[in-house]
């Protein structure tokens, strides 16, 4: 099964896809928040060329694991999406993606101004991996 993540921001949104057997995910693009809220154009095209078959959408919680005003936020953007698309959804924590993606192309070598954009779509690749290495079913011994 395809999942398609987003990590929804106020300004953008990182969009990463899992592999048609739901093993691995990979960063796709960074797309502007609006564009992804009112599944305009350049979002549609992304589902007609990923053929998502559920959307997997950032959670993010407070350190504590409480739901504070963004998770709120966030929530009622991917429902609004989910209901546009008609795609189902499904929810993953989100905490410590963005640093950890930064570390990453940190390591990679990118300056900060480099990776401005870049991270969101790295991020939504980690907490998408996350939520696919949850539902995997490995061999029992």
């Amino acid at each position: 099964m395809r999942a398609l993540a987003l990590d929804i921001g106020e300004t953008r949104v990182g969009v990463a896809v899992s592999d048609p057997q739901g093993r691995i995910a990979t960063p796709v693009c960074v797309l502007p928040a609006a564009e992804v809220s009112s599944v305009a154009r350049s979002f549609r095209r992304v589902l007609e060329d990923w053929e998502p078959e559920v959307l997997v959408c950032g959670r993010p919680l407070t350190m504590a694991g409480e739901e504070g005003p963004q998770a709120e936020r966030v929530r009622a953007v991917a429902e609004r999406i989910s209901a546009a698309t008609g795609l189902p959804l499904e929810f993953e924590d989100e905490r410590l993606s963005s640093a950890e993606a930064k570390r990453i192309l940190r390591e990679q070598g990118l300056s900060e101004k480099s990776m401005r954009g870049k991270v969101d779509m790295v991020a939504a690749s980690l907490f998408l991996q996350a939520w696919l290495d949850a539902r995997q079913v490995g061999p029992t011994v």
